[in-house]
């Protein structure tokens, strides 16, 4: 592989998701190979969570290739009115921060890159791709706490911790950032 290698991104809407089923989770279960054991991070039930997503409303996803190889992608959708996004905050917000009407938020559910294809900004290409044209005021992610490059990372895209946050019963607790949109490239 080159280190000059050109990254082609192409966007997917809900339809196109079944057919690319297979690049997909080969992305997700090399990048998630060491959490594959745990039930919630296992491919069935990430399958299961990308569906979810893409019954959504402005479901897209940004997939990255290099000579017709997928390395990598982000997606997300929008928050619909009165989203449960928000449930499982560990601290205290104000009722507007929460406030969804289904136009206000993108939630960037995925972002990952194959490790060999890592510290390349081609993650940051991604997150460009699937921001750049939102016509929602702000955009928000979880990211887990100790996963260092990703924190700094976002953070240097101007990001910002808005609280902690539990999704679930078995998920892990997150930091929950927020940007506002559009995102300056």
């Amino acid at each position: 592989m080159s280190s000059s290698a050109e990254i082609a991104i192409s966007t997917l809407q809900s339809p196109d998701l079944e057919k690319h089923r297979d690049p997909l989770i080969d992305v997700y279960e090399e990048v998630y190979r060491e959490k594959l054991e745990d039930p919630f991070f296992s491919t069935s039930r990430y399958w299961e969570r990308l569906q979810g997503y893409a019954s959504r409303q402005g479901f897209a996803v940004s997939i990255g290739e290099v000579d017709n190889a997928p390395i990598g992608y982000a997606l997300g959708y929008t928050l619909p009115a009165g989203s449960g996004w928000w449930r499982g905050l560990k601290s205290d917000v104000s009722e507007d921060d929460l406030r969804e009407d289904g136009h206000r938020t993108f939630a960037l559910t995925e972002i990952m890159v194959r490790e060999s294809w890592r510290r390349r900004g081609f993650a940051r290409r991604l997150h460009d791709d699937l921001l750049t044209s939102r016509q929602e005021e702000r955009a928000t992610l979880l990211v887990l706490p100790d996963n260092t490059p990703a924190t700094t990372a976002y953070a240097s895209w101007g990001w910002h911790k808005l609280s902690e946050l539990k999704p679930f019963d078995d998920s892990p607790t997150y930091d929950a950032m927020i940007i506002s949109l559009p995102i300056a490239r």
